[in-house]
């Protein structure tokens, strides 16, 4: 039952956190859609769509109850059936569920792409928003060192193909299972000393997640928590031999790469390698990250699947949006090849946009019985690269106007030969 009070304010008011994209930012959004698809192609990703929402045990299980996801920023609701629901806050949880629930572990290898919203009940900045717009690579069945610097390398040049500047990606390794309890052990040892001055959600993961901690919101910038013992000197000698590895890759790859010791990423079910790509660019201060991810390779068994490698990453299409805009890295292209200009009102210039189209051209036209002032309006709005001018001479005749935008040069075609005559030119 909403109230009643606010009825008329909020039906036409967008919810706080979420935007309207249309204009030149639906142009750019849908640049960045298709873009995204035609570079996973390159990579032989396939796509993969998932429910908008899930059953809320799958992000307690999968992203981790001592997560600011799960513990702060979800939406959760009883549905009719009275079953917990969790509108997805982000992808990698679905992913897994699904490869699990349709058995694709069978195939072997599997590598997925996805481009859809996602929610987090979070404070609005710039570039984060409560509704957002997620890509991200999830990728099965693989561990080799050189696979994850392949990861690595693929989001690397798909942001540097989006012409943003300024990249540079920063690693770590949280190492396998054995180094995290070792190093549980001592991360929880040299908080406890600091016990009082952590956040209450941080006193909250001492004894669940210790890890967390490092990447809390609050408690991450402090010197005490900055000058922490770093996971990388725990970890056992065949971590330490995988990483070098992928740090050999991504050297050979000729990847920019700095190592941050005190990288561990946001969500609990990552091992191994970290990483996250930051554009340094000054307009975006110290929310410059544009896209993370890691290994996760007990995730899979977590859920109740068969124990599986598996790596992935996602990035914030929104913020990315926002670095396009800013870097003027986007210029729309002119998408009309021609503007029927309908001066009769007939449908004999609608014949001719119809036959237009089933051949491949972009047509526009008016539909509104515009006189010929606006006509020209409209003309100057879509910038089509030819006009056809269609009146009732022309209609009797059984010719067409073709009038060149950028010469000016006016030519009669015959319609039979209209076709013919674009294709030649357009």
């Amino acid at each position: 039952m909403y109230n009643k009070c606010y009825k008329e304010v909020i039906c036409v008011q967008r919810p706080k956190g979420t935007l309207d994209v249309y204009g030149l930012e639906g142009k750019l959004y849908d640049y960045i859609y298709e873009y995204t698809s035609n570079f996973m192609k390159l990579y032989n990703y396939d796509f993969i769509k998932l429910p908008t929402f899930e059953y809320t045990e799958l992000f307690y299980r999968g992203v981790g109850s001592t997560t600011d996801v799960v513990n702060k920023e979800t939406y959760d609701f009883v549905d009719k059936g009275g079953r917990n629901i969790t509108l997805r806050p982000e992808f990698t949880a679905g992913v897994v569920r699904s490869y699990i629930e349709n058995k694709l572990y069978v195939d072997g290898v599997s590598k997925f792409y996805y481009f859809g919203s996602a929610f987090r009940y979070e404070r609005p900045q710039s570039g984060r928003l409560r509704e957002f717009t997620q890509f991200g690579v999830e990728a099965f069945g693989i561990k080799n060192p050189y696979f994850d610097a392949e990861i690595i390398n693929l989001a690397y040049k798909y942001l540097s193909g989006l012409n943003i500047t300024d990249l540079k990606v920063y690693i770590n390794t949280l190492g396998d299972n054995e180094s995290r309890d070792n190093y549980n052990k001592v991360i929880k040892e040299y908080l406890e000393k600091d016990y009082d001055n952590l956040c209450d959600t941080c006193k909250e993961r001492l004894n669940k997640n210790p890890l967390r901690i490092l990447d809390c919101k609050y408690d991450s910038d402090r010197e005490y928590i900055k000058n922490a013992p770093k996971i990388i000197d725990y970890i056992n000698d065949e971590s330490k031999k995988y990483y070098e590895k992928v740090k050999e890759a991504l050297t050979l790859l000729d990847i920019p790469f700095e190592e941050d010791k005190t990288l561990v990423r946001g969500l609990d079910y990552y091992s191994h390698t970290v990483f996250e790509i930051k554009s340094n660019l000054e307009f975006l201060g110290k929310a410059n990250t544009l896209l993370a991810g890691g290994r996760y390779d007990t995730l899979v068994e977590t859920l109740g699947g068969p124990a599986t490698p598996a790596m992935g990453f996602a990035a914030g299409i929104e913020r990315i949006m926002t670095v396009l805009a800013e870097l003027e890295a986007y210029v729309p292209t002119n998408e009309v090849d021609i503007f029927v200009m309908n001066l009769s009102g007939n449908a004999y210039a609608y014949q001719i946009v119809d036959d237009l189209r089933n051949s491949g051209f972009i047509v526009e036209t008016d539909y509104t019985g515009k006189n010929i002032k606006g006509l020209w309006k409209l003309v100057d709005k879509f910038n089509p690269a030819y006009i056809l001018i269609v009146g009732e001479y022309e209609e009797m005749g059984a010719y067409v106007t073709v009038k060149c935008a950028s010469t000016k040069e006016e030519v009669k075609v015959k319609a039979s030969e209209l076709l013919e005559y674009l294709d030649m030119n357009i």
